[in-house]
């Protein structure tokens, strides 16, 4: 599916709503990489995002379900790996609020709980980004178990052995100990 489909003229939205199928493949997630550099994450398949955009009044609701595989790395041993990805999500989108200026309007605790859409379309591509997003785990570990990499010599400590000499100790406080009083 093309960027340009997921921007939804909410004049679409008849009795009912409408539901979409996206399937999202590997230039999905390049594109997005190309456009923020510090996204760490890939789909070694497609991930699949099934949306229903309904209306109410001004507002619209959009509940949706993703489901597939990202590809992550490890926070500990740099490994990529894969992470499955099921997740629901839903939204209330109410139309922005006018283009006060920030001295001149003041936000509400209801409006922070809020997400807003502005003019007569819905991005959908930005709201289905977020909810990949939030899907990720702050620490990516390939496993619980992980032992992560040698912080001298950067040996895989799930694949072997570190050479490094032992050390006696790492505490900041270890050079107290040859103090001579």
């Amino acid at each position: 599916m093309h960027p340009s489909t997921l921007q939804i003229n909410i004049a679409r939205l008849k009795d009912g709503g409408l539901d979409l199928d996206l399937h999202l493949e590997k230039d999905w997630f390049s594109r997005w990489q190309g456009e923020d550099p510090d996204l760490e994450f890939s789909a070694p398949g497609t991930l699949n995002v099934r949306v229903h955009l309904e209306r109410h009044g001004h507002d619209i609701l959009v509940r949706g379900h993703l489901d597939g595989m990202l590809s992550l790395m490890c926070s500990r041993c740099l490994v990529s790996f894969d992470y499955p990805v099921a997740a629901d999500f839903d939204l209330l989108l109410a139309p922005a609020p006018g283009q006060a200026g920030p001295a001149d309007e003041e936000l509400t605790k209801a409006d922070l709980d809020r997400d807003f859409y502005s003019g007569e379309t819905v991005n959908l591509e930005s709201i289905v980004r977020e909810q990949v997003l939030l899907t990720l785990p702050l620490k990516p570990l390939c496993a619980e178990a992980c032992k992560g990499l040698c912080p001298r010599c950067g040996a895989d400590l799930n694949q072997e052995t570190c050479q490094c000499p032992a050390e006696e100790s790492t505490s900041p406080l270890a050079i107290v100990k040859n103090i001579k009083l």
